[in-house]
């Protein structure tokens, strides 16, 4: 398999128009409005510079959770503990910012064996979807 088509397999993202710092902006009050708490901001372009190794792009990744699918998640499945929390990341690219995340739907056929718990997954994989969707419209 290309190493493109794998990534985009893995992937789920929206591109926007908007600039990236009006996402940004907007990305504390999405969270709380969707029930996702905030739990670290990385800038990373700032932090590889500091490290000595500019980029020429912005990038913001986000740490986010709903703490209730969390704890059912790791109580039935700790080794999922490594794709935790959720990953948001905002980035440039070729003039527009990408809103990405990881494809949850992929791992989540993983516990369909406890039913309650692949729901609630489900549905917040797609509160996620809605929220960067929000994040992506002016």
């Amino acid at each position: 398999m290309p190493p493109e088509k794998m990534i985009e397999m893995f992937t789920y993202q929206i591109i926007s128009n908007q600039s990236i710092e009006e996402i940004t902006e907007k990305v504390p009050i999405a969270c709380e409005k969707n029930k996702f708490a905030l739990l670290t901001t990385y800038n990373y372009h700032e932090i590889v510079e500091g490290k000595g190794f500019p980029i020429k792009r912005k990038v913001w990744i986000y740490e986010i959770c709903q703490a209730k699918t969390a704890a059912a998640m790791l109580t039935d499945f700790p080794h999922f503990s490594i794709f935790m929390p959720c990953k948001l990341a905002i980035y440039e690219n070729e003039g527009k910012t990408v809103i990405s995340t990881m494809n949850m739907e992929i791992m989540l056929n993983a516990v369909k064996a406890n039913q309650e718990l692949f729901k609630e997954a489900t549905s917040l994989f797609n509160t996620l979807k809605s929220l960067m969707d929000s994040l992506s419209k002016e």
